[in-house]
């Protein structure tokens, strides 16, 4: 076992990111429930384990398509706005449900690249990530879709994970893929891609392999996330990318087992 995963069993504070094609069936797009509560039941134990867990989200605008029964993800940043509105509160409902089943008190937050670029929001975010945390409870976290557009938003939730995990001091980001992390090549194309368990310096070459589109239901492909790792690990924090679809793969990641692809954080000089 290497350091770096070693490292990963002290942990204490941890952002957890979840994409859209985790949460969703990737044929129909509606919610995958099963995925979800499992999902929910792991965070659930590693806070009564006495992690700190902050949770990054995506799925609002996926959710808000399956409660209207919108089967094509519409064009426009308006009509998007207004299936995130809705999707939001259909997806908060659902983690209140399941967290508090576990007996578990959540709080939502919503942020936008302006919380993260201006030093006096930052701050206020920062508090009232910490103000949560300090309440015992368990902190879910989406951009802000219903009123972000181009110019404000962060992008995708990979990057806004990192600048989450940034934010509050967190030690470690693990990203929840629908892969089990980078690979040499597209596995889907290549059957002699292999995994790559470490990822010590994020080089051209890494850059290139990620070069790949992600799924139709998410906008985060792998390059976004090794755009995230850039960033976490500047920032000392660890990242982990693994996949989400494994019931137990999160606490096997933070027992320091090969699990997915790890992205040690960069030492201060």
């Amino acid at each position: 076992m290497g350091e770096a995963r070693e490292n990963l069993k002290s942990a204490r504070r941890i952002v957890v990111k979840v994409g859209t094609s985790t949460l969703a069936h990737a044929d129909t797009g509606k919610l995958n429930l099963y995925r979800i509560e499992h999902l929910i039941r792991e965070i659930a134990d590693l806070h009564n384990a006495g992690k700190e867990i902050i949770f990054v989200s995506s799925g609002a605008i996926a959710a808000g398509m399956n409660k209207l029964g919108i089967k094509i993800k519409p064009q426009t940043i308006p009509e998007n706005q207004a299936l995130a509105a809705i999707g939001q509160g259909v997806l908060m409902h659902i983690y209140e449900k399941f967290f508090a089943e576990y007996g578990q008190t959540m709080g939502q937050v919503l942020l936008t690249k302006e919380n993260a670029v201006d030093e006096h929001a930052r701050e206020n975010s920062r508090n009232s990530l910490q103000a949560i945390l300090n309440m015992d409870a368990i902190p879910v976290i989406n951009e802000n879709d219903a009123v972000g557009v181009d110019e404000i938003r962060i992008g995708d939730n990979d990057n806004l994970s990192a600048i989450v995990a940034a934010m509050i001091d967190a030690e470690v980001l693990i990203i929840l893929s629908d892969i089990d992390g980078l690979y040499t090549s597209n596995p889907q194309k290549d059957k002699s891609a292999r995994l790559i368990d470490e990822v010590p310096e994020i080089n051209s070459e890494i850059e290139r392999i990620a070069g790949g589109a992600g799924t139709k239901l998410g906008i985060g492909g792998m390059f976004t996330k090794i755009q995230a790792a850039k960033l976490a690990t500047s920032n000392g924090v660890t990242m982990l990318i693994i996949n989400g679809s494994t019931n137990g793969n999160l606490r096997r990641a933070l027992n320091g087992e090969s699990v997915g692809t790890i992205f040690p954080r960069r030492e201060s000089s």
